[in-house]
């Protein structure tokens, strides 16, 4: 009676392993979001890179991780080829939900931008101010860099000359050259030469009210994920939010981007500390949409302001867990 007795444990517990053994696949599955990144090796877009293997883990999230070029986040997202999009330009994401496309925000990736002006290291130019009667670049490649400058001459009341130049090598030649007094670049192009001492910092957008108070992109889902797979985002969310801010409190995190991005650790601290404050990456806000609107209003991006019900439907950003 015994060796039946043991014999029925046997085969209960074998049974029991093979049951796990079944839905532990798929368990796995529901907890793996395919991710697609702008700009392989933007500090702005790292936390899913660098707190992949631990932060993310221990919320359950497993990632696979594609880099695409700036602007196919979106489509790579609204297609349902990747899960959840992290870089997305907000008014890409306003134009596309209000075409009808299945987009919604689930986080802010970047508020205000690591964008600046510099001048040659031995250039009069020492102020802001002193940028008057002189040119300034701008690309007509990138409409961040027109409304930049714009906005650099609305705020500080200049009377320069706005320059129209191909793009950040060509800007950088010409300001090398002394054709142009004053270029405009986005970080991380030009740290290295700041660094060594060849061009000076002048002005930050960030600096300007009206550029830092706008988020300028997004972390975006597809409808399908978000109805299908809302904890498994919460959980993504909770692991992006904690990931930030182990990358402005851990010298470890230095560390890790600068093995990332190819670049050496004091290049990478210069970044983070002189161009990324900690409050342009915070995940939980949408700043300045009624501006953002109005300018993609403006650029026929979109025909009308989103209505309050849109906008809500839009953003669906999950509550931190405190």
């Amino acid at each position: 009676m015994t060796h039946v007795r043991n014999v029925n444990f046997i085969v209960g517990v074998a049974a029991i392993v093979a049951a796990l053994s079944a839905v532990t696949p798929a368990a796995s599955a529901a907890d793996l979001l395919k991710l697609a990144s702008a700009q392989r090796g933007a500090w702005e877009a790292a936390a899913p890179e660098l707190g992949q293997s631990d932060i993310f883990t221990k919320h359950g999230i497993t990632l696979d991780l594609v880099y695409t070029r700036d602007g196919e986040v979106k489509p790579s997202v609204t297609s349902g080829s990747t899960d959840v999009g992290v870089g997305a330009g907000t008014i890409g994401v306003l134009r596309a939900y209000a075409k009808g496309a299945p987009v919604r925000v689930i986080g802010a990736n970047t508020t205000g931008t690591a964008n600046y002006w510099y001048v040659q290291a031995n250039s009069p130019i020492k102020t802001v101010k002193d940028i008057n009667g002189k040119t300034i670049a701008y690309w007509t490649s990138n409409p961040a860099s027109r409304y930049d400058v714009f906005d650099l001459i609305k705020q500080y009341s200049l009377k320069a000359r706005p320059t129209v130049i191909g793009g950040a090598a060509a800007t950088f030649t010409q300001v090398m050259a002394g054709r142009v007094d004053v270029g405009w670049a986005e970080a991380p192009f030009g740290v290295e030469a700041i660094e060594q001492g060849k061009i000076r910092v002048v002005a930050r957008a960030i600096d300007i009210p009206a550029i830092r108070r706008d988020t300028v992109r997004v972390v975006i889902t597809n409808v399908d994920t978000l109805q299908k797979r809302k904890d498994v985002l919460a959980r993504f969310m909770q692991a992006y939010r904690e990931t930030i801010d182990w990358m402005y409190s851990d010298p470890a995190a230095i560390k890790r981007y600068a093995e990332f991005a190819g670049v050496s650790e004091a290049f990478a601290q210069r970044l983070r500390d002189e161009f990324f404050t900690k409050n342009m990456l915070s995940p939980d806000r949408i700043v300045g949409l009624d501006a953002i609107m109005k300018e993609a209003i403006t650029s026929r991006y979109i025909q009308t302001p989103l209505s309050k019900g849109q906008i809500t439907e839009l953003i669906q950003i999950p509550a931190p867990v405190r």
